[in-house]
């Protein structure tokens, strides 16, 4: 099984909570993530995430708390992956894909209200709201239920 960490990554805009987001097509279709990656040996998830960003967006950011664990079993296809996401505070610097690390098409700040209709990879955008009114750890969702872009 493979560890995906990412990052939550939030603003206030107007009268609303936004979140960060890569954006990619697939089969025709937009699909969104949590900027993130995978873990080099010897590397622990809150110093991937802090890489990942760094190399993918050119910011840093402060990685807090976990937010929300879960499996996505895609044995069929892929292999099985672990997702777990952490809060990412105090954002230094103004995002920007660097295509040499990334092939996601461009950054997108989207309210936090949308994240349930989105195609999210993991899919995870209704699951990780209740966080923002509580602020405390979410758990371990289990399985998540993921459609495939093809």
């Amino acid at each position: 099984m493979k560890v995906r960490p990412s990052a939550l990554i939030w603003r206030q805009n107007a009268n609303q909570t936004e979140v960060l987001l890569m954006r990619y097509c697939y089969g025709g279709q937009d699909v969104f993530a949590l900027p993130g990656g995978n873990p080099d040996r010897g590397e622990i998830l809150p110093e991937t995430i802090v890489r990942e960003i760094q190399e993918e967006l050119g910011v840093s950011v402060d990685v807090g708390e976990m937010v929300l664990a879960g499996e996505m079993l895609l044995t069929q296809r892929n292999d099985d992956v672990l997702h777990v996401v952490f809060a990412a505070r105090n954002l230094k610097g103004e995002p920007a894909l660097n295509p040499a690390e990334t092939t996601a098409l461009e950054l997108v700040w989207k309210p936090i209200i949308d994240l349930g209709s989105l195609n999210m990879y993991p899919n995870i955008g209704a699951k990780i709201l209740p966080w923002f009114s509580s602020a405390t750890y979410l758990g371990y969702i289990g399985r998540i239920e993921q459609q495939y872009f093809g």
